[in-house]
């Protein structure tokens, strides 16, 4: 990120490219030292050192991992599915580094038996993947494909076969691209098209004890793909971004409605990406305040608390810069109810932090990992949790992703610092817990190297190596230290 007043410019968030030796690394996970407060207050010194003993966990805290489909799967073009924004994005050589695909990715559609047994190796109880939309409807809506129920009722058998909870997003990014020809997410009747594929899901899937995400990070996907311009669909506008916040929240509460018709088994809930942002000028929060309403409070409010925040939209630096009045028309009577529909759980995200300058800029605080958006900050987990705990009703709350990248795109398994930021940040988690913060559960970001949104294949997140050449699997050291964490259901101090 740069100290720069365009938004997009400073927070291309989730995926960037900044090398970043080790050791560096390393500097930066020592958290938990001398710290500004959460937004909106006078920052004051937060030191926390974690006890000399290993922290401990519930004796029914979920250990997991995650993947999405156009990640992972590759076979784009196999058993029917139809093509998604993905597809037509990547298309273009130009807005993908290395002009890369998703294909072949992971190859999971094929190996996804294989990867279950890694998993089974690793002790991790619970897998959160994604389905693809146009597997199962290839145009979005009409015919189903059959193929594509088949294929993801033999995911799920897999991993319960092994003793592994499904842990279902049905909408990570990838939109059927005859839905996006209509207006996608700037379209209200998406929403609907939403919801009848949610039902085909829970019908063909339900008779399963699974968790159920709706969205993921539907302000990732608003942001990057329809105000930043990078990430599919490719927009630069942010009308169509505050379009798709709203019709994707709503998609959500109809997704919710529909699993409580069906009968489904499991618990419901939504994934959003927090970003806990802080002021470096004590005297001035304002700025800080409007980026948290923008990063924040737009999602968790109409979520939980049924309302949008009035601070979040408008031509302030710190806010998503759409015309407010227009969004407000498009929220017809019942929208908000049906968004704040009660869910079973709130799924996080977490990867770090952001500074806001007396501007409202967003600005560099904390040192970053190879992805330039991504500012270390343990801590802030910890600032998140709790202000969770604090300022919205009490809901069970489950980290469904949380990591960092390798410094470089080479193959390696060797990761200490991935180690040192999943035992820092399960520590604040466990802090968390110890405070009162009704935490379930912890998913790491991600199982395996795979296709990195624009970044291609130059950044590698998984706690598994791939050869995307051979496709070989080859667990990292911080699998291990994973392995080790959930078998003792502790995290020891160093």
């Amino acid at each position: 990120m740069t100290d720069s007043p365009a938004r997009p410019a400073t927070t291309i968030a989730r995926r960037g490219f900044l090398a970043l030796s080790g050791s560096a690394v390393a500097a930066a996970l020592a958290a938990c030292t001398a710290s500004p407060s959460p937004t909106g207050a006078t920052p004051t010194p937060t030191p926390w050192t974690p006890p000399a003993e290993p922290m401990t966990f519930p004796s029914d805290y979920v250990w997991g991992t995650a993947t999405s489909a156009y990640q992972v799967e590759g076979a784009t073009t196999l058993d029917g599915r139809g093509p998604s924004v993905w597809d037509t994005f990547t298309a273009t050589t130009a807005n993908i580094k290395g002009g890369a695909t998703g294909e072949p990715a992971a190859d999971q559609y094929h190996r996804y038996e294989a990867d279950a047994d890694l998993m089974a190796d690793l002790g991790v109880g619970a897998y959160r993947f994604s389905v693809s939309w146009s597997r199962i409807l290839p145009t979005g809506s009409g015919t189903v494909n059959q193929a594509g129920v088949d294929h993801y009722r033999a995911v799920v058998d897999a991993l319960v076969a092994r003793g592994i909870r499904p842990a279902i997003t049905l909408f990570h990014w990838d939109l059927p691209q005859a839905l996006q020809d209509a207006g996608g997410w700037t379209n209200r009747d998406t929403t609907a098209r939403f919801a009848e594929y949610a039902r085909v899901l829970f019908d063909a899937l339900g008779d399963v004890e699974a968790d159920w995400f709706t969205i993921n990070e539907p302000k990732t996907h608003a942001f990057v793909g329809h105000w930043y311009g990078v990430h599919a669909p490719g927009l630069t506008d942010p009308d169509a971004a505050a379009a798709a916040v709203h019709h994707q929240l709503l998609a959500h509460g109809l997704a919710v409605q529909a699993f409580r018709a069906s009968g489904a088994k499991g618990r419901i809930g939504i994934a959003l990406n927090l970003l806990p942002a802080y002021p470096t000028d004590p005297d001035a929060t304002g700025g800080a305040e409007r980026v948290d309403a923008s990063e924040n409070r737009l999602f968790l409010d109409p979520v939980l608390l049924g309302a949008y925040p009035t601070d979040a939209i408008g031509p302030y630096p710190g806010s998503l810069p759409a015309d407010a009045t227009a969004f407000e028309a498009l929220q017809l009577t019942g929208d908000l109810d049906v968004i704040s529909e009660p869910c079973d759980l709130l799924a996080i995200q977490y990867y770090g932090v952001t500074g806001v300058d007396a501007n409202g800029n967003t600005v560099t605080i904390e040192p970053t990992s190879a992805a330039s958006w991504q500012q270390i900050r343990a801590d802030g987990l910890y600032d998140l949790l709790t202000r969770l705990r604090d300022d919205y009703p009490q809901i069970p709350i489950l980290i469904t992703e949380n990591g960092m990248p390798d410094p470089l795109p080479a193959v390696t398994v060797d990761d200490p610092y991935r180690i040192d930021y999943l035992r820092t940040h399960f520590q604040q988690a466990a802090r968390a817990i110890g405070d009162g913060v009704p935490l379930i559960g912890h998913f790491v970001w991600s199982l395996l190297d795979n296709f990195e949104w624009a970044e291609g294949y130059a950044q590698r997140w998984g706690i598994v190596a791939v050869d995307f050449v051979t496709q070989e699997r080859l667990p990292k050291a911080s699998a291990g230290f994973f392995s080790d964490v959930i078998a003792a259901n502790a995290v020891s101090p160093d």
